[in-house]
């Protein structure tokens, strides 16, 4: 009889020791114990060692730490309708962890399906244009929506960047050729402006020599001076400007 209730004795202390190692559970810095008593929740525990009743309560864990997710290629239509293919990255961390696991079933694919729609919706209100030169500001706007209707879902969304944009290869030859056409424009522009400077100071030269009787004179010499070291040149003075330069000196 003494054996049997050493046996019992036993077998209740090693039942007490299972029951109590199963309870106990250990998180790390960046975790939280989501906890339910009976299928409602009760409180977020953690970090540290925590005890969990077997059978009465159970423990969600939730990362704290920031996640980065990757948004697959979107095929987006831009204001301009021209179609490309858009690729992002995201990051994220649970503020909430009560929120994160009741509100919505799974926050990390909800977060991921919010990105995709969230990342047409938003490039297809701008320009093929913005989407080159201005990802800043539209990697702003994202991060914005994102982070408003994650909300809810107790997470933010620090930040967004855009990836790559990628273009048909007609597209990209369009563009070149637009590229290429704008260059010869500022050329052209940048040529008519010095045309324009110049025809200006030719006409104040052309004032300044009308007003000086001797000025014409002088510079006609001037010139046959530049051009006297050609050979090959024919130099032809004026009986008149000869006349007029010895009156000149005299």
């Amino acid at each position: 009889m003494m054996i049997w209730d050493l046996g019992i004795a036993g077998f209740i202390v090693l039942a007490i020791i299972i029951l109590l190692v199963a309870s106990l559970r250990i998180l790390r810095e960046y975790e939280r114990g989501v906890i339910f008593t009976l299928g409602r929740f009760w409180r977020v525990k953690g970090p540290g060692l925590i005890v969990v009743i077997p059978g009465i309560q159970q423990m969600v864990r939730v990362d704290l730490r920031t996640i980065v997710m990757d948004v697959p290629s979107q095929d987006v239509i831009s204001r301009d309708n021209v179609s490309v293919k858009v690729n992002a990255v995201i990051y994220f961390r649970v503020l909430d962890p009560q929120r994160a696991i009741i509100q919505v079933m799974n926050f990390l694919e909800a977060t991921s399906q919010l990105a995709q729609t969230t990342l047409r919706a938003v490039l297809g209100k701008h320009e093929l244009d913005e989407m080159l030169a201005e990802r800043d500001k539209l990697n702003a706007d994202i991060q914005q929506t994102l982070d408003t209707q994650t909300d809810a879902w107790g997470i933010k969304v620090s930040n967004v960047e855009i990836k790559h944009v990628d273009l048909d290869p007609s597209m990209v030859r369009a563009i070149a050729q637009q590229a290429e056409a704008e260059r010869a424009r500022r050329a052209k522009v940048i040529h008519a402006t010095g045309e324009k400077q110049a025809a200006f100071e030719l006409v104040e030269a052309a004032k300044t020599l009308a007003e000086e009787s001797n000025a014409i004179q002088l510079r006609y010499l001037q010139t046959l001076t530049e051009i006297a070291g050609d050979k090959s040149s024919i130099i032809v003075f004026p009986l008149d400007l000869v006349e007029k330069v010895k009156k000149s000196l005299n």
